[in-house]
């Protein structure tokens, strides 16, 4: 069944229509806001919002566009809205305790590589971080990374281009031993 006739189903109230959609989609969703957060337990809490949120929303969008880009964007805004409203707790815990945040560990599973990059994509900036989760960990395209992020296509290109000079000048700088992996 077409993404399309699963929207209109949904509309129309088949509850096991929407259910489909979210499975469809709950993966890159899921992933989208752990990069944003680095927690897992908050990730699914942005994604359960985030589907919350579309199925509230689905009257409006535009069946005849992708459904993934839209459920990007609102996962994203609302990881935005989480960390922000972390930040401030957070800071309200560290002037009431002097605690210092900690920071999520990847899974333990993970090859060193893969472990070495996530570490070097973090240290980019929130904006490098999103384009290129969405154009090279989730493959989108310009079009719909634009979409995803609400931005012109040429924004994406501009953004995906000084985000991967960025992230060179990390692996450079901070893990030397990936660049050399990779030329082997």
């Amino acid at each position: 069944m077409s993404e399309q006739t699963l929207i209109m189903q949904a509309r129309a109230g088949d509850d096991s229509a929407w259910e489909g959609l979210v499975r469809a989609h709950q993966e890159p969703i899921f992933r989208l806001a752990y990069l944003l957060l680095g927690d897992a337990d908050e990730a699914a809490d942005v994604a359960q919002e985030t589907f919350i949120r579309a199925h509230r929303a689905l009257a409006r969008f535009d069946a005849g566009r992708p459904l993934r880009p839209w459920l990007l964007r609102i996962a994203a805004n609302q990881a935005r809205n989480h960390r922000r409203s972390l930040r401030r707790s957070l800071a309200a815990l560290q002037r009431a305790f002097t605690l210092a945040p900690t920071v999520a560990s990847l899974d333990e599973s993970a090859g060193w590589e893969r472990h070495t990059l996530w570490e070097a994509v973090r240290r980019l900036g929130q904006a490098d971080q999103e384009v290129l989760y969405l154009r090279y960990f989730l493959d989108l395209g310009e079009a719909d990374t634009a979409r995803a992020l609400g931005v012109p296509q040429g924004t994406v290109k501009s953004r995906t281009s000084r985000a991967l000079a960025r992230l060179r000048s990390v692996i450079d700088r901070d893990f030397p031993s990936l660049r050399a992996e990779r030329e082997l």
